[in-house]
């Protein structure tokens, strides 16, 4: 077989032609199915991604809702819903709050002297008072009854600023250490300082009523009534209130004695605490002469009551003073105000009904 150059060329070069058409169709092919493969992937991954974003509402956690409990009522309990309660443990109650009270004095010795500094300063000797507090406060120099009563003392005598600083120590001890006086301390210092004259027509004394018992055995027997009247609003220190009564007697010779013996009178308020109802408090005494025997008498001769003298004192500064007959006040060194009220002399037929001289704590009289 014979074969010329032309038709040989000629074949080879349609060979050459084939094989680049299958070429590019592979290609195409290979093209197609890149496209289809990014397609489906891109489609997955929004699939993939629509599914996380359905995941993350359903793990949403709803917000917490507080249980609450209705107070029941008369006639029936409340209800509540059925839920799972963590139970918190029951807090105990919260104590009542207590009643301050009036501190003791741990020492005897300074409880002594205190005692003896307090009469010395009702009495107006305040020297005296401040030599009896200084050796208390030697004995317990923190102890607040003592702070307290020299500040008192130095706020009788107008020295307002040491009273301040020992109203302050008192004030420093704080509820624990001074007890009710913190609050008498604190009061003080926030306050200030009242005069003893500042209560000067505002505290006095009513009229004395004298009941002269003729029913008494074995000597003689008189009982007194003595009203302490405040003005409406006033605030003042009961404790700082001093009622003294000096009585006198008169012998089967005509002279006027005064009481030497303080056995024979025993007073007794009415009603404490005070409150003030109907603006006074009464204060009674007791007085009692007994019967001397022959011997005593002879020589002595007989007792009998004549009078007294009734003074009013607060912080021991006088406000009143009433005396029965009216010149036995100049007897012990005071005046009677003028124009005073005369006491008023009970008898069995013009007292109230129920009065009862033997029981020592008897019902306020009357006001006429």
């Amino acid at each position: 077989m014979k074969f010329d150059g032309a038709g040989d060329f000629l074949h080879h070069a349609g060979t050459m032609k084939g094989k680049r058409l299958f070429v590019i169709a592979c290609c195409g092919l290979g093209l197609m199915a890149f496209s289809q493969l990014l397609i489906a992937g891109m489609a997955l991954a929004v699939r993939i991604e629509k599914g996380r974003e359905i995941r993350i509402v359903e793990r949403q956690v709803e917000k917490l809702v507080p249980i609450r409990i209705s107070v029941p009522v008369a006639g029936g309990e409340a209800i509540a819903p059925k839920a799972e309660v963590t139970l918190v443990p029951e807090l105990p109650p919260v104590p009542e709050p207590q009643d301050l009270e009036m501190p003791a004095i741990a020492d005897p010795r300074a409880e002594l002297l205190v005692q003896d500094g307090r009469k010395a300063r009702i009495a107006g000797d305040m020297g005296m008072a401040i030599v009896k507090l200084e050796e208390a406060l030697k004995q317990s120099p923190q102890d607040p009854t003592v702070l307290y009563e020299m500040g008192m003392v130095h706020e009788m005598m107008g020295v307002y600023g040491a009273a301040a600083d020992y109203y302050e120590r008192v004030f420093n001890l704080g509820v624990t250490g001074a007890g009710e006086l913190y609050e008498a301390a604190a009061a003080k210092l926030r306050d200030g300082f009242e005069q003893p004259t500042d209560m000067l027509g505002k505290v006095a004394l009513g009229r004395v009523r004298i009941f002269n018992d003729a029913k008494a055995q074995g000597g003689q027997r008189v009982v007194l009534s003595v009203p302490v009247q405040k003005a409406p609003g006033e605030e003042l220190d009961a404790q700082e209130i001093e009622v003294a009564v000096t009585f006198f007697n008169k012998t089967d010779k005509g002279q006027i004695v005064q009481l030497e013996d303080e056995s024979w009178a025993e007073p007794s308020w009415v009603s404490l605490p005070f409150d003030w109802a109907g603006g006074e408090e009464t204060l009674r005494m007791n007085y009692r002469i007994p019967e001397r025997d022959a011997q005593t008498a002879h020589l002595f001769g007989e007792l009998s009551y004549y009078g007294q003298v009734v003074t009013l004192t607060y912080r021991g500064e006088v406000l009143d003073v009433q005396a029965w007959p009216r010149d036995l006040a100049a007897r012990i060194g005071q005046t009677a105000p003028a124009g005073g009220d005369f006491p008023e002399f009970l008898s069995e037929d013009i007292l109230p009904p129920g009065f009862d001289p033997d029981i020592p704590l008897l019902n306020p009289l009357p006001n006429e």
